[in-house]
């Protein structure tokens, strides 16, 4: 078999590998490694983003696209000859929306460029495994089209309990070994299992030392989300699907994006006892459920027709994928589900524009604009579903208010008053909200 050189001989082995893998569900690929070629390198090389942070080694996207092809190639001799070495991963943090900060891992270039390869040839393999519950991480698929199911899942079908769940550190309490079993499943390839087992088992260089877990993938590496998606897929998905959901009374659903998931019941008892055994389940690979975080709620059409009645409850809302959903009538009288966008996360994404309005006051105002309103368009991108207008105007009015306050703050001489700012916007206006989802087919109640 020749060594695939160009996109269309790559794509064509691919395809057939995706074919096996969908055709016979035990088969294991042991033969694969090959296909890691200068030009899937190079491939990788170019989906990186080129913002993203240096690893540990210090080189940028812009150093090592100069001479790419040469670089491409004594990586490629690297990784044939064996010679390749994972390199330690830079610690760095982010804020959550609890005010504490998320570590995560970055890996070199050239191992982020090898891991994108990687990605890419195992997804062949796996997206032809996965079930339809899972939407994170994957090709074709994301967070609107999670939440898209959450609407019709609880709108078209009898739901009345819905299991809100989270996993403590989740990408942190990965089994290793466990993890490589379960590859091990579906990919016996040995060049393929010693990257894996290379990126797994790389330290983190944090305080000028080096750090060794003995569970966790490394989240931040491009690897750790098709990991963690294999991982879970046996853990919760196959599980739940094919042990769980056939021993229950009623109807049940997943949706499940990454580590955040949630379970729709028919019935509320069934919910109760899928706690109890999700707990035990989760314990036997190492996870855990938050106990705060992790709760049953009565919630769907049972729920609002309860809290209808005199003396009733409004209903308990649930938090998915950055949106707070709950119980309504539409216009016709129909239950419906409402989003409006979750108060931690509006609150960072308004410190977010507060912090940057700071650091670039002194810009052009010009510049400002642009910037401003591309953080406007994404903001309304994603969280601009129906129903969820008043968040989305709540973020363009904190934002308006914030650039005239840093804008107030370039000089102490002159004061902007809100008639000179109005004055400014009508020469360079801010996106105004925007719904750019549509709405999802009606239930036929």
């Amino acid at each position: 078999m020749t060594i695939p050189s160009n996109r269309e001989d790559m794509s064509t082995k691919r395809t057939r590998i995706a074919e096996l893998a969908k055709k016979d569900k035990g088969m294991k690929f042991f033969s694969i490694a090959h296909l890691l070629t200068q030009f899937a390198l190079y491939e990788a090389f170019v989906s990186l983003r080129k913002e993203a942070s240096a690893g540990v080694d210090g080189v940028t996207y812009a150093e090592y696209e100069v001479d790419i092809w040469e670089n491409i190639r004594k990586l490629h001799d690297r990784w044939r000859n064996g010679q390749y070495r994972a390199q330690p991963l830079r610690r760095a943090f982010i804020p959550k929306e609890d005010g504490r900060n998320r570590p995560i891992a970055i890996p070199s270039l050239e191992d982020k460029i090898v891991q994108r390869a990687t990605v890419e040839l195992l997804n062949t393999i796996y997206e032809q495994d996965f079930l339809e519950c899972s939407y994170g991480f994957r090709p074709g698929r994301g967070a609107q089209d999670a939440l898209e199911e959450v609407g019709r899942v609880i709108c078209t079908r009898p739901i009345s309990t819905v299991l809100e769940a989270d996993i403590k550190s989740y990408f942190d309490a990965i089994v290793k070994e466990l993890l490589v079993e379960m590859v091990e499943k579906r990919v016996t390839d040995g060049g393929i299992l010693r990257l894996i087992g290379k990126w797994i088992n790389v330290g983190v260089i944090e305080d000028g030392r080096l750090l060794v877990s003995e569970t966790g993938t490394g989240q931040g590496q491009v690897i750790s989300p098709l990991l963690a998606n294999i991982y879970l897929h046996y853990v919760l998905d196959v599980w739940f699907e094919k042990e769980v959901k056939p021993r229950l009374k009623g109807e049940a659903y997943e949706i499940r994006y990454a580590d955040d998931f949630i379970l729709c019941f028919q019935f509320r008892d069934d919910a109760e006892r899928v706690l109890d055994v999700l707990t035990k389940r989760f314990a036997k690979y190492g996870l855990t459920l938050h106990p705060e975080k992790t709760r049953l709620i009565a919630f769907g059409r049972q729920a609002l027709a309860e809290s209808e009645k005199p003396g009733g409850r409004k209903p308990a809302t649930f938090d998915f994928l950055g949106l707070t959903h709950i119980c309504k009538r539409s216009r016709k009288g129909k239950f419906t589900i409402h989003v409006r966008t979750m108060r931690k996360r509006l609150k960072r994404s308004l410190a977010k524009v507060k912090a940057w309005c700071r650091l670039h006051r002194h810009d052009s105002v010009e510049e400002q604009q642009e910037a401003l309103n591309r953080k406007l368009r994404g903001h309304y991108q994603y969280y601009g579903r129906p129903t969820n207008y008043r968040s989305l105007w709540e973020f363009y009015r904190s934002t308006r208010r914030i650039w005239k306050y840093w804008l107030n703050r370039r000089s102490r001489k002159h004061t902007l008053n809100w008639h000179m700012f109005e004055h400014l916007l009508e020469c360079y206006p801010l996106l105004g909200p925007r719904i750019v989802r549509s709405w999802a087919p009606q239930p036929a109640w």
